[in-house]
């Protein structure tokens, strides 16, 4: 950019005439601004001339207007920011606009930018009205989550605009109407308004705007409270109720109602248990009440009771609908309580995390001795030794069956073979020094996940089931051919119910049991009559607020156990008694948490989400598996993968081969 500055001081009385003819666009800025003291950058873009004529003596603000003018009918614009004034383009203008508040006037060709604020009037259907007014190069846009409109355009026409903005965005004149109904209810006359009115809606294409009709409904006066744009709407709405608020002829009293989240037949024995009780209140109270009223009508007492009592109500639960006989005076107070009573229900996703880390650490040492030379010799012979331990680190069990010696450091000495009458040829193992350390961890991680309504349990068991004797007869005297058996499966592994009570502020009530079980291994073949279970189980209930983890449980859990076997005497000597002790050390540590964390999905949007995350999930989880898998010397196989888009699937969807 070429940048032309003059400055001269200025003179508050100066003022200057005008004459260009065919001027060159630079040279007639640089005047104007050698008499106005202001400072331009000019763009290599800005070329040609302009006809500036004055018949008299202006100032030198009045000849900085006739400049931004002039530049304007060439297609240019100026822009002030910090003191410079830039002179572009005019489509390049619309990038640099200073930004103005609303209360904030400019006036003359500079380029603004203005945020205008709606309060009735939709922002994205006024933006269609006013474009045409914007100059070609220059912006208009709206903003539909704020309802806003943002201009960007010379001064003189923004000022323009913002008048005619006011005069469109005020309150129209059939803002709020309240409509009361005699016989129809207007639960269902609001649902039938909106199912026919299409000014109902939100309109697809600015989804923002508030709708052109809204319908409220107010059960105790059994008022309908409409909201509309224009007048001539609130009639027509008006006409239709007219025509629908009459009263229903003899046995046209029969209504069915469709439910759409609630149970039928539920909901019918609640209403049936609240007309009864109604019934015979209202008989009481009124039989109390009036018997000495004089004039009073026979059956005006029990009138509204009589109604009540005449009143019939079915479920059909085929169709989820109940049909109902009533006068319309009881049906639209029943109308008013089912409405309330089918309400979508809150679902609550609930987390649960069971962490059990663990650590056992287990010592042994010892040495044994023993002498069985004297079993092949004739006359009187000593044997003897010492013999700690049980099967697989005693001394005389390694004589026997050498491989039988349990994991560890084993040194012996062994003296040949001797012949044991009635066990055969058995080593005769004079020393055994055993040294053994062992090492262990375990950390398990738990999530299982369960998804249930709101006020109902949820149940997941993730485990074997496995069978347990629990009595057996024969018929026979041997008891060993075929004997007869009872047995009973149990459920080993983890098991969780939750039944989660979700409160208005967003606090849930979980009502929780946990269960984590498992069967004690063991290296003998034994029968199911005497399997060992591990069980560890929590049941209460806590309050929980929704996202946030609760910690309902926990064992820590310390074992030590030292054992030491010795031979008496030789065993207290200091240093020689070690060679005639046997000792083990064992610990086992176990620390055992358990975790809940709610979600509470309170519309179908937050449930789809959440199952789309799971789904993908999974789906991921199956590509790292199909990957692993993969071997350049085998063709690959292929193998079930799910189909992208789990949330959008169709019912008819099957699981795709890769």
């Amino acid at each position: 950019m070429a940048i032309v500055a003059f400055i001269q001081p200025a003179i508050a009385d100066e003022s200057v005439s005008l004459n260009f003819v065919n001027a060159d666009i630079p040279s007639v800025v640089k005047t104007i601004g050698a008499h106005t003291g202001k400072t331009f950058i000019i763009d290599p873009r800005v070329t040609g001339t302009v006809n500036i004529i004055s018949q008299a003596p202006v100032s030198k603000d009045i000849a900085y207007q006739i400049l931004l003018s002039s530049l304007r009918v060439s297609g240019y614009a100026a822009v002030e920011e910090r003191g410079v004034v830039k002179i572009v383009p005019e489509a390049d203008a619309k990038t640099s606009g200073t930004v103005i508040d609303r209360g904030t006037q400019i006036a003359g060709d500079r380029i603004i930018t203005q945020v205008f604020t709606l309060q009735n009037e939709s922002a994205a259907q006024l933006a269609q009205v006013l474009r045409p007014l914007v100059a070609p190069n220059n912006f208009i846009g709206a903003y539909p989550g704020s309802n806003v409109l943002v201009i960007v355009d010379y001064a003189s026409n923004v000022n323009r605009i913002a008048k005619i903005i006011s005069s469109i965005d005020v309150p129209t004149s059939a803002d709020l109407q309240l409509i009361k109904l005699q016989y129809a209810s207007a639960v269902d006359v609001a649902n039938l308004l909106k199912g026919l009115m299409p000014e109902t809606n939100t309109n697809p294409i600015n989804p923002g705007a508030p709708a052109k009709l809204s319908l409220g409904v107010e059960p105790r006066t059994n008022s309908l409270i409409v909201r509309a744009e224009t007048p001539q709407l609130v009639a027509r709405i008006k006409t239709l109720i007219a025509g629908l608020d009459i009263p229903t002829a003899a046995g046209g009293n029969i209504h069915v109602v469709y439910l759409r989240n609630a149970e039928a037949v539920k909901v019918a024995d609640t209403l049936r248990g609240l007309i009864s009780g109604g019934t015979s209140s209202n008989v009481a109270t009124a039989s109390s009440a009036t018997p000495s009223a004089p004039g009073a009508a026979p059956g005006a007492v029990t009138g509204a009771a009589t109604s009540a009592a005449a009143s019939s109500i079915q479920a059909y639960a085929s169709t989820n609908s109940l049909v109902i006989v009533a006068p319309d005076h009881v049906y639209n107070a029943l109308r008013t309580v089912i409405d309330k009573l089918d309400a979508r229900r809150a679902q609550v996703y609930v987390e649960a995390l069971v962490v059990e880390v663990s650590a056992s650490v287990a010592s042994e040492f010892g040495i044994q001795w023993q002498d069985l030379s004297g079993l092949n010799r004739g006359g009187s012979q000593v044997i003897g030794g010492t013999n700690f331990g049980g099967t697989g680190t005693n001394i005389i069990g390694a004589a026997g069956n050498i491989s039988a010696v349990n994991t560890g450091l084993n040194i012996g000495i062994v003296r040949g073979r001797v012949n044991i009458p009635g066990v055969g040829e058995v080593l005769n193992l004079g020393a055994l020094a055993r040294a053994l350390e062992a090492d262990q961890k375990g950390n398990v991680l738990s999530t299982p996940n369960i998804l249930t309504l709101d006020n109902e349990e949820g149940k997941i068991v993730v485990g074997q089931n496995v069978p347990f004797v629990t009595g057996s007869f024969t018929q026979t005297a041997n008891a060993s051919t075929n004997p007869f058996q009872t047995i009973e499966r149990k459920d080993i592994g983890l098991t969780l119910k939750v039944t989660p009570q979700v409160a208005e502020g967003g606090t849930v009530k979980l009502k929780a049991f946990l269960e984590v079980s498992s069967v004690v291994p063991t290296t003998t073949a034994i029968k199911s009559v005497d399997l060992i279970t591990n069980k560890r189980s929590i049941e209460n209930t806590v309050l929980v607020d929704d996202g946030q983890i609760v910690v309902i449980g926990g064992l820590i859990q310390d074992d030590t156990k030292n054992n030491e076997s010795k031979v008496p005497l030789l065993g207290d000597i200091p240093f020689v008694g070690n060679l005639f002790k046997y000792q083990t050390k064992n610990r086992d540590k176990t620390n055992l948490m358990v975790f809940l964390r709610p979600y509470v999905l309170r519309d179908g949007k937050a449930a789809n989400q959440l199952t789309g995350e799971r789904y993908e999930y999974i789906r991921n989880e199956q590509n790292a598996v199909l990957r692993e898998n993969e071997s350049s010397l085998l063709p690959p196989t292929g193998g079930a993968l799910l189909p992208t888009g789990g949330a959008q699937l169709s019912p008819a969807t099957k699981p795709v081969s890769k």
